[in-house]
Parts: structure tokens; C-alpha cells; sequence
């Protein structure tokens, strides 16, 4: 939120958990009242290569899964495995639930983000901490992610 603020993007952000119990996709959506397919989640994905063992992040909605293969493909990887919540926790410091592309722009993690956010005006997704979320315009996003559209999903 520093880094919004700073850049003075527009933005909404929610804390929808003050006990800091870990809530489902679902339950987020329904406790913010937004459609499933607006949140989108932060998954760390792995090449198998260890020439290229550059870290993703790939933002996709939470309504769909990840699909390694269509992902693999986009990139041009032979083969993607998801990190592991030690591997995804260790590698970007941040709890799984609550990881956050603004957190990680900037470092060596490749950002990505699932091409059906372009339909979206406004994205929510994690503000850093597991039951706070941010809205924001979803080109605002892409802008100072640096995130890559690719076909994440089916």
C-alpha cells in the first residue's frame, strides 16, 4: 500500500480477517461481496531447469486452476511444477495466502498475470498479509507490476 500510495494509484484496500484466520478464495469474495473471478490469487511456480531457475509468480482468478501445461507453453518451458508453501514462503518471505506481486516487483521472481484479467477494470488481490486484500484498476496493476500477460489457465 506504501508503494500506491507513493505512486498515488488509486486503490481500496480491505482487511476482511482481523482474527488472522486463513480464509478460502470463496470466503474472501463473499465476505468483500466481489465475484470470485475479480480475485485473483498469487501462485510461485518453479522451472525444472536449473539453468533457468528464475522464480514465477503468476497471478491467476480464484474461481479457475492453474494450468502448468498452457503456462509451460507460453513461456516456451518444457516443464513447470508449483512451489511448494515452504519453497513459495521461503523464496518471497511472504505467508502463502498472502503473497503480493507489488511486494515482489523488482526482484528475480518473472511476474506474470493470466491474459483474462485484461477484461477486468478493477482486480483485487493480495495486499502482503493473509486476510487484507487491495482493489485496484487492473491496468494500474500491470503498470507497476511489470507484470506479462500469458495464458495461465483453460
Amino acid at each position: 500500500m506504501r508503494l500506491l500510495d507513493s505512486k498515488r494509484v488509486p486503490y481500496t484496500a480491505t482487511t476482511y480477517d482481523e482474527a488472522g484466520e486463513f480464509h478460502t478464495a470463496e470466503e474472501a469474495a463473499e465476505l468483500l461481496g466481489v465475484p470470485l473471478s475479480a480475485m485473483y490469487k498469487t501462485l510461485v511456480v518453479l522451472r525444472d531447469t536449473a539453468a533457468r531457475a528464475r522464480p514465477i509468480v503468476v497471478m491467476v482468478p480464484s474461481d479457475t486452476e492453474l494450468d502448468l501445461k498452457l503456462l509451460a507453453g507460453s513461456l516456451g518451458e518444457k516443464k513447470l511444477r508449483m512451489a511448494s508453501q515452504r519453497e513459495a514462503e521461503r523464496l518471497t518471505g511472504m505467508q502463502v495466502g498472502g503473497i503480493s506481486v507489488l511486494g515482489l516487483r523488482g526482484t528475480a521472481f518473472e511476474l506474470l498475470i493470466d491474459k483474462s484479467a485484461r477484461d477486468l477494470e478493477t482486480i483485487h488481490i493480495s495486499a502482503g498479509e493473509r486476510g487484507t486484500e487491495i482493489a485496484l484498476r487492473t491496468e494500474d496493476l500491470v503498470v507497476l507490476s511489470g507484470a506479462r500477460y500469458v495464458v495461465a489457465t483453460g
